[in-house]
């Protein structure tokens, strides 16, 4: 398991379609189970993250309480330009940009600035003390890699003001490898764990963020049948031929994903099976 130590922040990254979001949840829970209090954030408002918890309904801007210590949000920059307009004696002006339904385009004024309303909210999170981890569920490695290289953006292009001094904030906060790293999950194919390896280069050069480890999900659950003899057993030909066939095929497809596995040995791997009933406590045991 990888090591948080005092990480305060946790961003949970890889490719669409390899578990992210169950990763992400698996380790929220682990975290609490430890005596953490725990935030767990979405930021692209999918449904899924609360329904591991039992939670149907949609995540909101205001958090829920999964369990004990343990809540969930889902954070919008529209959201996010609201609260941070309240919090500076705004709320006139907010309300009256909520009421003209220009709140979207004001968030998504200047590129990137989007991102940073975001992040500005999680380095919020991260640091007000009322938890003692955020994890995020961050969007897919493209759009996660430019979320997260949206600061050093705006940095690059503000002078001066409260969006340059968010930006440096949140850079801040990414850069510190005590209290933030980031966790990238891949299946054990060839091409997610490419795009993992190119979301790891482009993590530690153009974000300057530290990559905690990599999970590796759905990995199969064949390794012991390379030293499994076929059985003493009273089957005719067919048979004999069909039970020797899916034997060979688990342990090719065994060697192959160990293959893959290998290419990650840069990093910290985490290996999380293929259940063949998928429960949170299932998955968490095998972190154990």
């Amino acid at each position: 398991m990888i090591d948080l130590g005092d990480t305060r922040l946790l961003i949970v990254a890889g490719k669409g379609g390899v578990g992210k979001t169950t990763v992400a949840a698996v380790l929220a829970e682990w975290a609490r189970r430890q005596g953490r209090r725990v935030a767990l954030v979405d930021i692209e408002g999918r449904p899924g993250l609360g329904a591991m918890f039992g939670h149907d309904e949609p995540l909101g801007f205001e958090p829920i309480t999964l369990a004990d210590g343990l809540t969930a949000r889902s954070i919008a920059a529209d959201r996010a330009l609201v609260e941070y307009l309240n919090d500076h004696g705004l709320q006139r002006f907010s309300k009256r940009l909520a009421e003209s339904g220009a709140l979207e385009v004001i968030a998504s004024g200047a590129p990137g600035l989007r991102d940073l309303l975001v992040l500005g909210k999680v380095k919020q999170l991260a640091l007000a003390g009322d938890s003692d981890l955020v994890i995020v569920d961050s969007p897919a490695s493209g759009h996660g890699v430019s979320l997260l290289r949206s600061p050093q953006g705006l940095l690059d292009a503000v002078r001066g003001g409260p969006v340059r001094v968010q930006a440096e904030d949140v850079l801040t906060l990414l850069h510190d490898p005590v209290l933030c790293c980031v966790a990238l999950v891949s299946l054990p194919e060839e091409t997610p764990v490419n795009e993992t390896l190119e979301t790891a280069i482009a993590l530690r050069d153009q974000v300057g963020v530290r990559v905690a480890g990599v999970f590796v999900n759905q990995i199969a659950q064949g390794a012991e049948l390379e030293a499994l003899s076929l059985p003493e057993a009273d089957l005719d030909r067919n048979q004999w031929a069909a039970l020797t066939a899916a034997t060979n095929f688990t342990l090719g497809r065994v060697r192959a994903q160990r293959l893959q596995i290998a290419r990650l040995s840069e990093y910290l791997v985490v290996g999380l099976p293929a259940l063949p009933v998928f429960t949170l406590g299932g998955l968490i045991e095998c972190l154990s």
